[in-house]
């Protein structure tokens, strides 16, 4: 079978032709390639007359196949295979329902292939953008074990926990995020537009400024004369880092590590790294999954370079012997009370659950962490901008007090 990396790009023609019955049609289609398309007209008993590409819209950026997508697609298939319906029908009609192009040209391909006899498992290894190692090892599983239905529907509880822990850590990055950029524009307005005009009137006086406004009408003066210099320069590096962070492992690893020791936030990416762990180890577990392999996928779905190198220290060890709750005590990054739950689920024969149920802990606890963290970001980013802001006020009104001074 012919490996593909991805899902073939589509693109928007529109044409005219002549039907079987002499009527003169036109309409849009959606293909690969112009050859494509006219194939797929001929299949319909149209001659083509005219073909071209559709340019692609302004909005097309909101077309891209996203881990929401796949995470709704796994519970659409799950609800299907639940309700008895064969596993190429339940592709085709979720295909048709799709409102994605790509999507749907994804889930058609993936029902072809499927219904030429290749295990579904296999296709969707071939698509390793979408479908990752986990997703597909625990397909696989499924379709060992002859229960599709029950790891399809573990497989999209997994996507929907994930993904709602991704947006609860996307809310406390963003929101800060956010209060910040609008006190750094409020600034910048400041020091290019209000202050100059304080140092036209300053100037008509011929007055000595105190120190404090001397160096506020210079830092406004400099970025007056370099706001464009100023821009690229932080855009360049913004560039540069995120490409940087695309491309590099060892930028990626010193991130993580970075982030993990700022402070108010460090918590909280804790607290998600230990419950992405044990949400993928409990999952991989309870589908058969080996535990020397479920640590693989575990470690990957940790997020963290710390947590993942952790994690694999920890395979190592319990591929010599030592039970897992010991080597989570070697490398103190999980709590004691993970650790005893971990040992009372080994030696009760219950890991699966006892994984879960720290799962559920740890997510809640990411869910009180980020309500917690915006309660208290608010008032502190608050008290900042108020400080900053006020700061350059106070550096403008320091000469009025001297300024009958100055005038008599």
């Amino acid at each position: 079978m012919e490996i593909k990396t991805e899902a073939p790009t589509l693109q928007l023609f529109y044409w005219k032709g002549i039907s079987r019955k002499g009527l003169t049609l036109s309409g849009e289609l959606q293909a690969s390639s112009i050859t494509e398309a006219k194939s797929e007209l001929r299949k319909q008993s149209i001659n083509v007359t005219r073909i071209k590409k559709k340019p692609k819209s302004l909005f097309s950026f909101n077309q891209a196949i996203t881990t929401m997508d796949i995470a709704i697609f796994s519970r659409q298939v799950a609800t299907m295979l639940n309700a008895s319906v064969p596993l190429v029908q339940s592709l085709d009609l979720i295909a048709k329902g799709s409102e994605k192009p790509l999507l749907r040209q994804l889930i058609t391909a993936i029902s072809h292939d499927v219904s030429t006899g290749i295990a579904l498992s296999q296709v969707l290894a071939s698509y390793p953008k979408y479908f990752d190692n986990l997703y597909c090892d625990l397909v696989e599983v499924g379709e060992q074990s002859g229960t599709l239905d029950i790891i399809y529907d573990r497989i999209a509880t997994y996507q929907e926990k994930s993904q709602v822990l991704k947006s609860k850590i996307k809310k406390a990055m963003l929101y800060p995020a956010a209060i910040l950029f609008v006190a750094g524009g409020v600034t910048l307005l400041l020091l290019l537009f209000v202050i100059p005009q304080f140092k036209d009137i300053y100037q008509s006086f011929g007055a000595e400024l105190p120190s404090f406004t001397l160096f506020v009408l210079s830092v406004s003066e400099f970025v007056k004369n370099n706001c464009l210099l100023i821009f690229v320069s932080c855009l360049a590096l913004v560039l540069l880092f995120k490409r940087a962070h695309r491309k590099s492992q060892k930028v990626k690893n010193y991130t993580d590590k970075c982030m993990l020791t700022i402070p108010v936030i460090n918590s909280l990416l804790h607290k998600a790294a230990i419950a992405r762990f044990a949400r993928t180890l409990a999952t991989t577990f309870t589908a058969g999954i080996p535990l020397i392999d479920a640590l693989v996928s575990a470690a990957d779905a940790s997020g963290n370079y710390v947590y993942r190198s952790a994690i694999k220290m920890m395979r190592a060890e319990v591929m010599e012997g030592m039970q897992i709750h010991h080597a989570m005590n070697a490398t103190h990054l999980f709590p004691n009370m993970v650790s005893q739950m971990v040992m009372i689920g080994e030696e009760s024969g219950t890991l699966d659950s006892m994984l879960s149920k720290v799962a559920d802990i740890y997510e809640g606890q990411v869910d009180n962490t980020v309500d917690g963290l915006t309660s208290l970001l608010e008032p502190i980013i608050m008290v900042v901008l108020g400080i900053v802001v006020g700061s350059l006020i106070i550096a403008m009104y320091l000469p009025i007090f001297k300024l009958g001074s100055v005038i008599g």
